[in-house]
């Protein structure tokens, strides 16, 4: 039984970092796209976030992060998905990422990363072609 509906997206603000603009407008070009979005807010936790897009059924969960804790919290992310049998949420994300870093976080098990520079085109484009293909083809 394939799924239907609109993506799912849960755009979260993990941490103590407070700067939020950027997730507000991933959240606004993912809606005006089409999906459904739950944005949490600042200084979410990583069990809150992997609650929430539990809780909203959600198809990926994509992670802003300005503050230099990206190894930290998308690891955490990715382990509690796993702990809570919830692998087929996809996990993607942004921000300030040294380059050095997203292949490790990638072989970890970030879908995939966008840095500064990325547009919001390219990632809906993304989302779209990545985040629950079965159901839409």
């Amino acid at each position: 039984m394939g799924v239907t509906g609109p993506i799912r997206v849960v755009v979260a603000k993990p941490g103590l970092d407070g700067h939020d603009r950027g997730a507000k407008v991933i959240a606004r070009a993912l809606r005006d796209a089409g999906m459904e979005v739950i944005y949490t807010g600042l200084h979410q936790t990583p069990e809150q976030i992997v609650d929430t897009a539990i809780q909203e059924d959600a198809d990926a969960i994509g992670l802003s992060i300005l503050s230099g804790a990206h190894n930290t919290l998308f690891a955490k992310v990715i382990e509690l998905l796993k702990d809570r049998e919830a692998e087929d949420i996809k996990v993607f994300g942004g921000g300030i990422i040294p380059e050095d870093d997203i292949p490790p976080l990638k072989k970890l098990g970030v879908a995939e990363l966008f840095t500064p520079g990325a547009t919001t085109t390219e990632i809906v484009s993304w989302v779209n072609a990545n985040v629950r293909q079965a159901a839409q083809a």
